[in-house]
């Protein structure tokens, strides 16, 4: 079966100049350079000869690179749709003009709350009126706007000033993502799990957006996996459709691929991106069902689902390959329940730990080994096996 990739989340860095408790960008990273322009041009005409129509310019924030301009022609040029995902810091009006000029197509910009007090705590950085001033700008630019917004404790009972901020500032696109346990959100998740009554209150919030707003504004509603019985179809299926390059040049099934002990991507500075994305052990790993165990196997939904998120089943239970944890179906679903029933009992009014621009290392260290305790340790501990 021949599979085509049509999304490319091209990492063009790490460093950012924010350090929000729930980033999902890795907690260390290798000492290796970022690719460069000229690596970047190769990587986006091979990835457009793949089948490739859009490329997500992300980071870290993507705005640091100085030779970001001609990355982004470099896009353009092999036709691809570029959507420059980013905080706002460093963004004005002249810099928006020139972006498109190179070719941008849209940009996305984070907010972390409505407000300036709130969203410059969890931002950890006077953000919040850069924020206001960059997306202005790129209406002002006549470029396409979406906003996203990272939904945990602290700010998810504040949906509907969201809302009204996004539609103020004239977006197009309006992202609600619960926060996902990955990365930084995984080591702080203590701090950042909602309640379940703060879950549901804002679907329904989001809902009736949705329709009140439809034909003005498309609102996106990511559900909170923790609360749900079956899992996310994760990445439309492991090598499906979507890929991401880190900044220093591997080729990942998902953003969160490296958080799996024991998985080796391969870098599109040793091998052709083609080559990878068809015949790399890493892609191939959790392509299609022959790799599911049971009750993933024999479920009628694994078409749907494609088995849910491998990143959080290993991060859950130490093994990439059992049944994800949110399923109602894994032997892990009551222990992850109860687990989180019993942490948002005493809701924490802290962010938890300020993300870092990661710091170089010649190994990867274990993602949890700096939490004394942890949450999910439960469905660790018993040593469960989905597998029959």
């Amino acid at each position: 079966m021949k599979r085509r990739p049509y999304v490319l989340l091209a990492e063009l860095t790490y460093g950012c100049p924010l350090h929000c408790p729930y980033c999902s960008n890795p907690v260390s990273s290798s000492a290796e350079s970022e690719l460069d322009l000229e690596e970047w041009t190769r990587v986006f005409r091979e990835a457009a000869q793949l089948g490739v129509l859009h490329v997500g310019l992300s980071g870290g924030e993507p705005l640091s690179r100085r030779d970001l301009n001609e990355i982004i022609s470099a896009a353009h040029d092999s036709r691809l749709y570029t959507n420059l995902i980013t905080s706002g810091l460093g963004l004005d009006f002249a810099r928006a003009r020139d972006l498109r000029a190179s070719g941008l197509d849209s940009i996305q910009i984070s907010f972390q709350a409505d407000e300036a007090v709130l969203g410059d705590s969890i931002a950890g950085a006077r953000a919040h009126q850069h924020k206001l001033e960059a997306a202005a700008a790129v209406t002002r630019a006549g470029l396409p706007l979406s906003l996203n917004v990272v939904l945990h404790r602290h700010n998810i009972g504040r949906l509907p000033a969201l809302l009204l901020l996004a539609e103020s500032l004239g977006a197009q696109r309006l992202e609600l993502a619960n926060v996902q346990f990955y990365g930084w959100a995984w080591l702080n998740r203590k701090s950042l799990l909602p309640t379940r009554d703060q879950a549901q209150a804002a679907f329904a919030v989001a809902e009736s957006a949705k329709e009140r707003l439809a034909g003005r504004m498309e609102v996106v509603y990511v559900l909170p996996d923790y609360f749900e019985r079956r899992p996310k179809p994760c990445m439309q299926g492991w090598g499906e459709r979507y890929l991401t390059i880190n900044p220093i040049g591997q080729v990942l099934p998902c953003p969160n691929a490296t958080t799996i002990a024991g998985l080796q991507f391969e870098n599109v500075r040793h091998h052709s991106l083609e080559n990878i994305w068809n015949e790399s052990a890493s892609f191939n790993r959790f392509r299609g069902e022959e790799w599911m165990p049971l009750p993933c196997r024999e479920c009628p939904e694994r078409h749907l689902d494609f088995g849910g998120c491998r990143c959080q089943a290993a991060l859950l239970t130490g093994d990439p390959a059992a049944t994800d944890p949110v399923c109602s179906l894994s032997p892990h679903h009551l222990t992850l329940q109860n687990a989180v029933v019993e942490e948002t009992r005493d809701l924490k009014t802290s962010f938890g730990m300020a993300r870092q621009n990661p710091v170089a290392q010649t190994s990867r260290p274990d993602s949890t080994s700096t939490i004394s305790k942890s949450i999910l340790y439960p469905l660790r501990d018993q040593n469960l096996s989905s597998r029959t």
